[in-house]
This record gives C-alpha cells, sequence and structure tokens, in this order.
C-alpha cells in the first residue's frame, strides 16, 4: 500500500529546467525547512544564440531560498545534467552526491573553474542510502550511453517519488551492470506517490537498441577495413570506446587518442578501472607516422561536426598534425542530433573529398540511443505502478506523448500531470495541486561572462549577422554646429562600398541635410539628440534605397 505519513506540510516539486526542452535539467524538492536538488546541468546554445557558449539555468529561485538549500544528488554525468555545477558551487557551497564516475567528471570540471576548494562530494553506489533532512535516498542502477547512471528513490513524509533519470533497459550492457528492476519493482509493491521518467525517446517505438548489437556491427566494420579506421564518438560514451578498443585488440590495431575530452575521460575511466585500455595500447602522433594503415585506429571527437573539433579541422584539411587520406575509413558513432544535420553531412562531403569513406548511423546500426523507447516506458510503468505520473527530460511533445502513453497503460487522466518549468507541483494530504510558477529561465554564459548577454544583446548580434552595420563619424563645433571633419560612412556586413559607392555619398548627404536643418532651427547642441535624429534619417534613407536595415551607429564629436 502507498505510503503515508501525518504531515500537513506539502511536498513541493518544481523543475527548473528540463521540462520543455533538451538539456538543462534541475529540479527542486522542497519540504519544510529542507530543499535539495537533482541535477545541474546545462544546454549548448540554439542557433539565434550567437556568439554564446552555454546557457545554465537561472538560479533565482535558489538565491531566494538559500538557508534551506541542502545538497544537490546529481544521476549521471552528462553535460546536461552537471554542466551548471561549477557555476552553482559558485553561489551555493552545497554538498555534492553521485557515483563515482561522475564525481570524477565533475571534479575535473571545478578544476578548470578553480572551485576545487568549494567542493564538498559525497560518493554513492547502487543499493546505498543517503538522509538529507527528510528525504531517504536510495540510489538504484540504470543504464544508460555512460557509466554509473543512477534513478532515485525518495522516500518523503508525503509518500515515495521515483525519478528515473536518464534511462534505457539493456539486457546486455558492455559492463554486465544490469538495469535493476528488482528495486524498481519493489517500490512498486511497497507504493509510489509519483514517477518522474525520462521522456526523449517516447516517439520511437519497440526496444532501444542494446550496446552490444552497436559491437556486432563495428566488428563487420573491422573485418571489411584494410586502411586505417577513424571512429568519432562522444567522449563520455565509455561503452562504445570500450568496444572499440576491445575490437582494435582483436584486429592488431593500435590507438590514438584524438581530441581534449577524450584524453581527459579516457584517463578518468583508467583511474578508476571502468576501462579495459592498458597503455601500451595507444599510440603518439610520431608512433602514427611509422605504423602501417592497416594497424592504426584513431578515437576522436567531432562526430557532431563541432567547428573547432580534431575531424572538423581534418575534413577541411586544416589540422597541424593529422590529414585524412584515400583509403580512410570514417565511422560516425553517434546520433545526428536535431539541428547539426546540415553540419554533419557538409562534414561528410568534405571527408570524402579527402578520399575517405564514411559510415553513420543512417546506413548502418553503428549507434545505440541511451534512452528507453515506448516498450521500456511501458515496463518502468508496470514495475512502479504509480498513483501520479509526471514525464520529465524531453521537449514539450515529448511530455504529452509519455503522458498519453501513461493513460494508455491504464492510468486516470487526472493523475497524468503536464508539467513545464516552474510550475510548483503540491503533494499534500488532499492529493496533488499545480499552484503558482516560480521565476525560471536561462543564464547564457559567454566567455567568462555569465548572464551579461541578454535578449537585448542577441537582439543586436542577430540584428548585425542579418543587416550589417553602418558607422557615421563626425566632429562639429559645438557653437556654431559647423562641420569640421567628416562625415565618414563605414560599413561592414551591408554593402561593398566599391560595389556601390553611390548609396554612401547619399548617406553623407542625409547628414548634411540634417545639419542643415538643425541650423536653421537653431537647434541646441545635444550630442545624444543628434545622434538621434542622424540614425533616423539614415535608417530612413537606406529603407528607402535598398530596403534593408542595418544598424546604424553614429558617432559624434563635439570641439
Amino acid at each position: 500500500m502507498l505510503e503515508t505519513l501525518n504531515s500537513h506540510e506539502c511536498l513541493k516539486v518544481i523543475p527548473l529546467g528540463g521540462l520543455g526542452e533538451i538539456g538543462l535539467n534541475m529540479m527542486v524538492l522542497e519540504y519544510g525547512d529542507t530543499i535539495i536538488l537533482i541535477d545541474a546541468g546545462l544546454m549548448f546554445p540554439e542557433e539565434d544564440m550567437l556568439g554564446v557558449d552555454i546557457v545554465i539555468p537561472d538560479f533565482t529561485y535558489l538565491h531566494r531560498n538559500k538557508n534551506r538549500l541542502r545538497a544537490l544528488v546529481v544521476t549521471h554525468g552528462h553535460e546536461d545534467h552537471i554542466g551548471a555545477v561549477p557555476f552553482l558551487l559558485r553561489e551555493f557551497a552545497i554538498p555534492i552526491y553521485g557515483s563515482p564516475l561522475t564525481l570524477a567528471l565533475i571534479s575535473e570540471k571545478l578544476k578548470e573553474h578553480n572551485l576545487t576548494d568549494r567542493a564538498e562530494l559525497h560518493r554513492v553506489l547502487p543499493r546505498e542510502h543517503i538522509d538529507l533532512g527528510p528525504f531517504h535516498i536510495e540510489f538504484i542502477q540504470v543504464c544508460h550511453s555512460i557509466p554509473d547512471g543512477l534513478g532515485l528513490a525518495i522516500r518523503t513524509p508525503q509518500g515515495t517519488l521515483i525519478h528515473s533519470g536518464d534511462f534505457k533497459i539493456d539486457n546486455t550492457p558492455i559492463d554486465g551492470r544490469r538495469f535493476d528492476m528488482a528495486r524498481f519493482g519493489a517500490y512498486g509493491e511497497e507504493g509510489i506517490l509519483a514517477l518522474f521518467s525520462d521522456s526523449t525517446n517516447v516517439e520511437k517505438t519497440g526496444y532501444t537498441l542494446s550496446e552490444k548489437q552497436v559491437g556486432n556491427a563495428l566488428r563487420e566494420i573491422f573485418q571489411e577495413c584494410s586502411g586505417r579506421i577513424i571512429v568519432a564518438v562522444f567522449a563520455s560514451n565509455l561503452h562504445r570506446i570500450q568496444q572499440v578498443v576491445h575490437l582494435a585488440r582483436e584486429f592488431g590495431r593500435r590507438v590514438l587518442l584524438n581530441g581534449k575530452s577524450m584524453v581527459v575521460n579516457i584517463r578518468i575511466a583508467r583511474e578508476l578501472d571502468y576501462l579495459d585500455f592498458p597503455a601500451e595500447e595507444e599510440i603518439t602522433l610520431q608512433e602514427l607516422a611509422r605504423l602501417p594503415d592497416s594497424e592504426v585506429l584513431m578515437l576522436t571527437t567531432g562526430s557532431q561536426g563541432e567547428p573547432m573539433s580534431a575531424l572538423s579541422r581534418m575534413a577541411f584539411n586544416d589540422h597541424k598534425k593529422l590529414k585524412v587520406k584515400a583509403g580512410d575509413t570514417i565511422v560516425l558513432s553517434s546520433k545526428f542530433i536535431p539541428g547539426n544535420e546540415r553540419t554533419i553531412q557538409n562534414i561528410i562531403n568534405h571527408l570524402y573529398r579527402q578520399g575517405a569513406e564514411v559510415i553513420h548511423e543512417q546506413v548502418r546500426d553503428i549507434h545505440a540511443s541511451g534512452h528507453a523507447s515506448r516498450e521500456e516506458l511501458k515496463a518502468m510503468i508496470n514495475l512502479v505502478r504509480p498513483r501520479y505520473f509526471i514525464p520529465i527530460h524531453g521537449e514539450y511533445r515529448h511530455l504529452v506523448k509519455h503522458r498519453q502513453l501513461a493513460m494508455i497503460m491504464g492510468m486516470p487522466a487526472e493523475n497524468c500531470l503536464l508539467v513545464e518549468n516552474g510550475m510548483t507541483v503540491c503533494f499534500d494530504d488532499e492529493g496533488v495541486s499545480v499552484d503558482e510558477r516560480v521565476e525560471t529561465g536561462r543564464i547564457f554564459v559567454d566567455g567568462k561572462g555569465v548572464g551579461d548577454v541578454e535578449g537585448l544583446v542577441l537582439r543586436d548580434r542577430r540584428h548585425l549577422s542579418e543587416d550589417g552595420l553602418v558607422i557615421a563619424s563626425l566632429v562639429i563645433n559645438k557653437e556654431t554646429l559647423e562641420l569640421l571633419s567628416g562625415p565618414d560612412i563605414l560599413s561592414r556586413g551591408f554593402i561593398h562600398e566599391e560595389a556601390k559607392p553611390e548609396i554612401l555619398e547619399g548617406a553623407k548627404c542625409v547628414i548634411y541635410e540634417v545639419l542643415d536643418r538643425l541650423i536653421e532651427q537653431e537647434f541646441e547642441l545635444d550630442c545624444a539628440d543628434l545622434q538621434t535624429e542622424i540614425r533616423k534619417e539614415l535608417k530612413r534613407f537606406f529603407t528607402r534605397v535598398l530596403n534593408r536595415r542595418p544598424v546604424i551607429h553614429p558617432v559624434v564629436a563635439v570641439i
């Protein structure tokens, strides 16, 4: 039967990110004077976020409740779950609980941000328990595309919550650590208040491909190839990396590592004994030149066509030390992330121009998702049998589809909640309600600046990228408004000055007319007003003659 304890407090669950979007995962659990966080992730910038490096959740709600914030619990080591940890720790000195690999990846980040002294890291293992005030948490083994993924069973005074983390049900995992059906099932027998379940792959029917099947497809490629093999893969996908390393050993190839994150992650995995990859099987760039092509395997980053990645630079023949050549086989062992398709296809075309053969997920089964497909999502609901169901981790359509799936499984519609970022889900003795929204949002990180790039700045960047820039500079006498120098017109990204000089000459005439008119009106000089007038008239001029709207920046010096 469902766990119930006498209480008149409301158990609040508030997503601060990750619901209605891919990435940015962060969830608040709040009871009485205690708040804990589940995950602190980032998202990578969308196309319209020009110049932005990463995006992190807005911590406003946490600042308002700083004295109650107790701990951060992390489900696994992907960027969309740990990427915001350094920014969180800068502002909140709280302990962090996670699995060994997850904490090792977090530690590496904290070193880069000079925050090691601020970190209080607590290692947890599957089936271990911790107490954080009114929250009693058991960590449950799940399968994902990175080792050490954890689901959470969270006992609270209002009942037990299950948070799935990112998961799939893989019965043949590479490391032998199977999805712990027994523990999820045991909690289901006991009674669950609410299930919060990963929605990323809800649109995919059937079951997610096992990582072992990917290994079989990779083995076929190794059997076929006599030249160099270059495998591009996410550096966090240690299961895939392990299979590739084993195949290299089997087929007498030695391994060159390429890409900073690849080198770092493999070092961490070796230190934790999560990877069977002896150092003697690795080669340097100097050794690469001495080996025959049939004995070479390269493991590299850049499977998503990232502009500065090693693979992209190799494709464009811009890498100082590595070149693609005829006879090479390039394996892009990852999914084409939506939005990256055009970039990846461009990389593929350039790799073919270099004489290589390219194999990707659309032609061979060389990638397996780390997320559960529909049949596995059904299995999770059947195991847990919650009173309430709340889909998490996905864009809005994923949440809708997952809610519909729960209802197909027999759950009442009123018990399947569609929740977005900032909505407060309150569990109390009367049941469940969705109360007021709290402040949420996205904070842009651009270089060393955190939060100083906002909507207006992005709007200006978009404007500049689409319409270009015109700078009009002049020097005038403050008493007479007589023009002492200029006007000079500088154009960037607007028109080619030599191709259409008459346009810029016309712009100068517009400025002369503005000054003549103001002199006739006995205008009292105000630089800001003068700049506004010049901007307004140039805007009208460029719209009339070209139907374009560049960013116009007048610079007026007064002497």
